[in-house]
């Protein structure tokens, strides 16, 4: 028996909770959001504090390290580790008591923070730190980093709002902070007293190295301060009580334009004397989209400063010295301002021109009142390396959070990598500050300490480690004896040749690893649908399971390891990453809602059409994933038979099994009359001489809701449009990408563009009824042929009404309406459209964000059921169930309609069908 597997026999025998050294799971452990990658030799998730000793016992006696890890969105690498990894979001995720006289909430490590806020507002209480990851970050993690957010200036950092910490060392002694100091660590601290009042710069966010002043006895020998921000390399932290602070009664956004973030930092220290709540900086360059810029008052930098009231925020923005201003009292466009400030963490792993960047130099922090004079500095020492990066942050606090175009690829880039990073603490130091200001020294800089605190006090770090973890037993390598700045890199494992793939990748120089890259492990697609009150999709599988394999990070750090070949060595045949994308609804909701814009949907296509290449796929495959050839293949006279004796479960039930599709699914009806076939019944078009569009008739549309298909004639025609159809059969291929037969996909796109050439040489628009198959040809059709002509020429329902017949007035309706906005829309196409149509008829109301749990082939597969319908549960089915009465139920997409049909017994429609009612 191995080392390895006499440990994981070991932890399972002495563990309630979960135990796992498969391969697929150690690989999701190996990365952070850092630059960094270690591997571990298995994964704990322990299900109480008997279960963190148990398993540190084991580790002990085994000699083998442990690393305390919560969400997993670390940017210095110190959630990342060899040995076993303490994984605390699984079971250890409560909160066990909050009292609300007293003003403090007892919580286990991995309570997610946002779960923390919500059960603390019903008590109108909060707690004061909010870092960026509020919606999946874990109060473990926090206490670990020592987190601030961007209300640090009203209620500091999690050090100064920690009352207690229970904890277990590695050697297994239970540390509680609620008692008297021991003497080793007592003795520590009066040895050297005046080393540890002199050699700490003041200011807000000194977040580096071990805060060992709190060990004074001016400052009560505080040792749950001096634990906070130890990363995990002191004790494990079983519970902590923290202090909630009183949420004021109204907030008000200011939100400053000025002529850069220079200037935006020359105001910021000055504006702190009207005691903002916030005080956050970013520059245009961290903007992403026309959208949010619109939102945005003129300028090339902003500063957002939440105020407690109307008055205050008035005053503040008299004195603000700003180009441009102006005060948000609306809780929804506050909501979508601060979105785009906190999207700024993963925006800004992209260069204007697409080029990545990295979080080698994250989050240093100086004095407020230097933050102006440090930032041209910084500028100026990115010339003079010729490197590129967009500062951001908590300006009022004085960090600064950047991400540099490093080339951490070659031996030059990682040379200069660790030029930069020296040259810039000494920067750092100079002007008075902390190399790091919130997330912690970690490996990317804790080499550097000695610049900021010198030999002396940095051998005194050693000593407190060395006291509590005589071992060196947690979190090695990290703050005391760390390991280098640039080893442990995370791409130096993956293949230096472009991968062979069949998409071109044209946003990653038609590089799959570079595609893969883009997930930097900020894990907004771990945020759970009540964490937020926007229209987002991603990821309606991690919802559903609340596994990390599930979530697009997980999938994306598996498919990184399929590259490096050393955990998972299958490479395209590998089990792991199958299994993990199995559960992909292809959704495409982090192609928009990932700050980087991950598409995992084009990535599990890419890896289906390799991992089946030359063997027998699925049974699905061929059938939903063939679906265009089969339903053209029936014909008229069989469609009415055909649907009845789909209705006999005896029959069915076989005809489903060896189709690969779930018992539970009925089998839609067949449209009795095609769609094309009653276009050329009533002979084509009977509108006049307005402007020409091309009618996309759909596999759905054409075989399955021909009623859409009419209804959006009769629309298109009353609005004085002409339509016409494409000459002969057209398909946008989609069913043959989501099952990755990528090659006959190709085939059938070309022959579609051929059939459509003469239309589009005419430069007619191309109008599409369903989503998925128009975000096929805007986005897969060019991913895979690199054509623009059909791709750019693709207009939905309501983006043709508005482009080609401005002037037409839509029937009013003037009814209440519910239903979803179709993932595909969403993720490719936007709604913007036809959230004006809507108004223009009167129909009130939003749809609902996220997925119907369908989409396309995916909720008809056998074993995707039960996830299926979760998904639908998540905010489809509560909202039509909740929805207003009369409402009409409204969802563009096929796939939608059915899933609404059939879970919930509700006839919903398309637009063009409830406008054509209204004719």
């Amino acid at each position: 028996m191995s080392d390895r597997e006499e440990l994981e026999r070991a932890l399972r025998a002495a563990v309630s909770g979960d135990v796992a050294f498969d391969a697929q799971s150690r690989a999701l452990m190996t990365m952070d959001a850092s630059n960094y990658r270690r591997v571990p030799d298995g994964i704990v998730a322990p299900r109480d504090a008997d279960d963190v000793a148990a398993a540190l016992a084991v580790c002990r006696e085994h000699g083998v390290p442990v690393v305390p890890r919560g969400g997993g969105t670390s940017i210095a690498g110190q959630a990342t580790g060899t040995g076993v990894v303490l994984d605390f979001t699984r079971h250890m995720t409560g909160i066990l008591e909050l009292d609300a006289q007293a003003r403090t909430a007892r919580v286990q490590p991995g309570v997610v923070l946002d779960d923390l806020r919500r059960e603390a507002g019903a008590y109108g209480l909060t707690f004061g730190p909010d870092p960026s990851t509020h919606s999946r970050c874990t109060l473990g993690g926090m206490i670990g980093n020592n987190a601030c957010g961007s209300h640090s200036v009203a209620w500091g950092t999690t050090a100064d709002n920690v009352v207690a910490l229970d904890a277990l060392a590695y050697g297994g002694e239970r540390l509680r902070t609620d008692q008297p100091l021991r003497a080793d660590l007592r003795d520590l601290a009066d040895a050297n007293l005046a080393l540890l009042r002199t050699g700490f710069p003041e200011l807000p966010r000194r977040i580096s190295g071990y805060a060992l002043d709190s060990l004074l006895p001016e400052r009560g020998r505080d040792l749950a301060r001096a634990l906070t921000g130890s990363e995990g390399t002191l004790a494990v932290v079983t519970e902590a009580v923290v202090r909630l602070v009183e949420v004021p009664r109204e907030r008000v956004l200011v939100v400053l334009g000025y002529a850069d973030e220079t200037a935006a930092a020359d105001a910021a220290a000055g504006l702190l004397a009207y005691r903002p709540l916030t005080m956050e900086g970013m520059a245009s360059d961290l903007v992403g989209g026309a959208a949010a810029r619109e939102l945005l008052p003129a300028g090339g930098a902003w500063l957002f400063a939440e105020m407690p009231g109307v008055g205050e925020a008035e005053a503040l923005l008299r004195a603000a010295g700003a180009d441009s201003g102006a005060v948000v009292t609306d809780a929804a466009a506050q909501r979508a301002l601060w979105r785009i400030r906190e999207d700024a963490a993963g925006t800004a792993t992209r260069t204007a021109d697409g080029s990545e960047a990295w979080p080698g130099w994250e989050d240093c922090a100086v004095p407020p009142a230097r933050l102006g004079a440090y930032l041209r500095d910084f500028r100026a020492l990115l010339g003079e390396h010729g490197l590129r990066g967009a500062p951001y942050g908590h300006f009022g606090d004085g960090c600064i959070h950047v991400r540099i175009d490093f080339d951490l690829l070659g031996a030059r880039g990682i040379a200069q990598f660790r030029r930069f990073s020296e040259q810039v603490a000494d920067l750092v130091v100079a002007h008075g500050g902390s190399l790091s200001g919130e997330h912690g020294d970690g490996q990317a800089r804790a080499e550097l300490l000695p610049r900021m605190y010198g030999s002396e006090m940095v051998a005194l770090f050693g000593r407190f480690k060395d006291l509590l973890d005589p071992a060196g037993g947690l979190n090695p390598g990290m703050l005391v004896r760390p390991y280098g700045l640039d080893t442990n890199l995370r791409f130096e494992v993956l293949p230096r040749e472009p991968v062979d793939v069949k998409f071109t990748y044209p946003d990653d120089g038609g590089d799959f690893s570079a595609a893969v890259r883009r997930c930097v492990g900020v894990a907004k697609c771990r945020e759970p649908s009540s964490a937020s009150s926007d229209a987002g999709v991603m990821c309606p599988s991690f919802r559903a399971t609340g596994e990390e394999r599930h979530s697009t990070r997980g999938r994306a750090r598996l498919l990184h390891e399929m590259l490096a070949g050393e955990v998972v060595r299958d490479g395209w045949r590998s089990e792991e990453v199958r299994d993990a994308l199995d559960l992909c609804l292809s959704c495409k909701g982090c192609r928009s809602d990932c700050p980087v814009g991950v598409d995992m949907a084009t990535y599990k296509a890419e890896f289906l059409h390799h991992h089946y290449e030359g063997r027998v796929r699925p049974a699905s495959h061929y059938v939903m994933g063939r679906l265009p050839v089969w339903l053209r293949a029936v014909p008229s006279f069989a469609r009415r038979p055909l649907n009845a004796l789909a209705r006999v479960r005896l029959l069915a039930a076989p005809v489903k099994r060896l189709g690969g599709i779930a018992a539970e699914r009925a089998i839609p009806g067949l449209a009795e009359e095609r769609f094309t076939r009653w276009w050329r019944r009533r002979g084509g078009s009977a509108a006049g001489g307005g402007r020409t569009v091309v009618l996309w008739p759909d596999t759905f549309t054409e075989h399955l809701s021909p009623e859409a298909g009419r209804a959006a004639v009769r629309v298109l025609e009353a609005a004085g449009l002409r339509v016409v159809l494409p000459p002969g059969d057209v398909c946008c291929g989609l069913t043959w990408v989501s099952t990755g037969q990528l090659d006959h996909a190709r085939r059938v796109m070309r022959r579609t563009l051929e059939r459509l050439a003469p239309l589009l040489a005419e430069g007619l628009p191309v109008v599409v009824l369903e989503p998925s198959c128009a975000a096929a040809l805007r986005s897969d059709l060019r991913e895979l042929l690199g054509d623009n002509a059909l791709s750019s020429s693709v207009r939905t329902f309501a983006q043709a009404l508005e482009e080609y017949a401005p002037d037409w007035t839509p029937p009013r309706l003037d009814r209440p309406v519910t239903g979803q906005t179709h993932c595909h829309q969403h993720a490719v196409l936007g709604d913007a459209a036809e959230r004006r149509l809507r108004d223009r008829a009167g129909l009130t109301g939003d749809l609902v964000g996220g997925c119907c749990g369908l989409a396309g082939n995916f909720g008809f597969e056998r074993g995707h059921y039960e996830i299926s319908v979760a998904c639908a549960r998540d905010r489809l089915l509560p909202a039509v169930r909740d929805a207003a009465p009369g409402a009409a139920v409204l969802a563009d997409g096929f796939s939608c309609r059915t899933q609404l049909a059939q879970l919930a017994g509700v006839r919903a429609r398309h637009l063009a069908e409830l406008l054509a009612e209204g004719l």
